[in-house]
């Protein structure tokens, strides 16, 4: 029996001091067939030629500035697979993640979305003075964000595209609409994904707007629940982006 075809979109903004580690966690999967998609999002740095240095293994398609939700979607048009996942370029995936989430598809018939657990470590260029001293910041969490997430293909036909009005917010509103909608969604206990603590991140960057953002994804999600639909959504696994 053929294994399908499993897509990888990579948003990417001036984003080659991380890129080539991220990719390589890629095209180092155990699982094959695999596409890998990097979207450059109007980058004015080396991000092009960190992509160049992937040969054919990788396939890079550029657009003007417009935020990690609209390269999200940019990526999922210009994609084959019969599953699709996502990753950010300076984060990591662990070498059997598409493994194993596609043998979870295969016992699970029915089955229409995966997530794993996330766990953050600090970025080795981060100072020990730097580093805050919270120790849940480390901890293995479950991870409902994209870079866990596998979704069966014919799911966007049921939920649609990211939400491009939403730049900070526009995955766990993704998530809680297909949680709403009685989609069948499973999570590997496992930590599949690793995050990148780094100084440039983009809540660091535009905190105002997160935290309104994701105020509003609260109070929707407050509503859902008042309104009967029930979801375990852990808002943490967002938190430090």
């Amino acid at each position: 029996m053929t294994s399908p075809l499993v897509s990888c979109i990579v948003p990417v903004y001036n984003g080659e001091r991380y890129l080539a580690e991220t990719l390589t966690s890629i095209v180092e999967q155990t699982y094959s067939p695999m596409e890998v998609i990097v979207v450059d999002d109007g980058s004015t740095d080396g991000t092009e030629n960190v992509v160049k240095q992937f040969g054919s293994a990788v396939k890079l398609v550029r657009q003007e500035n417009a935020g990690t939700p609209t390269a999200r979607n940019t990526g999922i048009l210009h994609s084959l697979g019969e599953f699709i996942g996502f990753l950010d370029a300076d984060d990591l995936w662990h070498p059997e993640k598409i493994a194993r989430q596609i043998s979870q598809f295969a016992s699970q018939p029915g089955l229409q979305l995966s997530f794993t657990y996330i766990q953050n470590y600090w970025s080795p260029e981060i100072s020990e003075n730097r580093r805050t001293l919270d120790e849940n910041l480390l901890k293995p969490l479950p991870g409902y964000v994209c870079p866990t997430m596998l979704l069966r293909r014919e799911l966007l036909d049921t939920i649609g595209l990211f939400d491009v009005a939403l730049q900070h917010a526009s995955e766990p509103e993704w998530i809680l609409k297909a949680a709403s909608l009685s989609v069948r969604i499973a999570l590997l206990p496992e930590v599949l994904v690793r995050r990148r603590l780094h100084a440039t991140s983009r809540s660091a960057k535009k905190a105002k707007n997160v935290h309104d953002e994701y105020l509003h994804l609260l109070k929707t999600y407050l509503d859902r629940k008042r309104s009967g639909i029930e979801f375990n959504y852990d808002f943490r696994s967002h938190a430090k982006r």
